[in-house]
């Protein structure tokens, strides 16, 4: 039996290979095509519009999905206008760690970790912020706070864009742990750390 092949089957394999590569060649010109659409980058300019920017702004009245704020309370801090007294939620230990993991990361930087407003910004030269346990502050409502993360106050900017609204009431709580810590009765402690208050007297 001989291995060679016949002069026939010798044209038909490069045949067939030429056509795989020429079918191969036409998809990828296809795909090119429909990757490289005639469409307007965002930003870029158009002489089809009066203002010349190919991006449009939104409607009047359009909201963006996920911007819906019907809760004032919640995206504001405020009730009826006023700083709001109470939380928009029920704060569980759960918000209390996220809060302190989202003060540690955003706050401590100026504020300090206790709240005092010696962190180590300021300790390099930052303008000192109010201490947490300051009168002032120790009066002041939740929505205060938020509005404060939210919005920046005196020479702190906002956080807003940083910072999700859930994670910055969890902070605000986190915050009114601190002022406690700070002036808590020695009965509201457990025994264990009364006696560890004791020997360190």
């Amino acid at each position: 039996m001989s291995l060679r092949t016949s002069p026939s089957t010798a044209w038909r394999l490069p045949r067939t290979a030429l056509l795989l590569l020429l079918a191969l060649s036409a998809a990828a010109g296809c795909r090119l095509d429909m990757h490289d659409a005639p469409k307007y980058e965002p930003l870029e300019k158009s002489d089809f519009f009066a203002d010349r920017q190919a991006s449009r702004p939104l409607v009047d009245g359009t909201v963006a999905r996920g911007f819906l704020r019907e809760d004032e309370l919640l995206y504001t801090g405020k009730v009826d206008g006023d700083f709001a007294p109470l939380f928009p939620f029920q704060i569980t230990e759960e918000i209390l760690l996220r809060g302190q993991n989202r003060f540690n990361v955003y706050c401590s930087p100026c504020h300090g970790r206790t709240g005092s407003g010696r962190g180590m910004i300021v300790q390099r030269g930052l303008k000192q912020p109010q201490s947490y346990h300051s009168q002032r502050l120790l009066e002041m409502p939740p929505g205060y706070f938020y509005d404060v993360i939210t919005n920046g106050y005196g020479v702190m900017y906002s956080y807003a864009s940083r910072v999700k609204p859930e994670d910055r009431w969890a902070i605000v709580a986190y915050i009114r742990a601190l002022q406690y810590s700070q002036a808590a009765p020695l009965e509201d402690l457990p025994e264990e750390d009364r006696q560890r208050l004791r020997e360190l007297q």
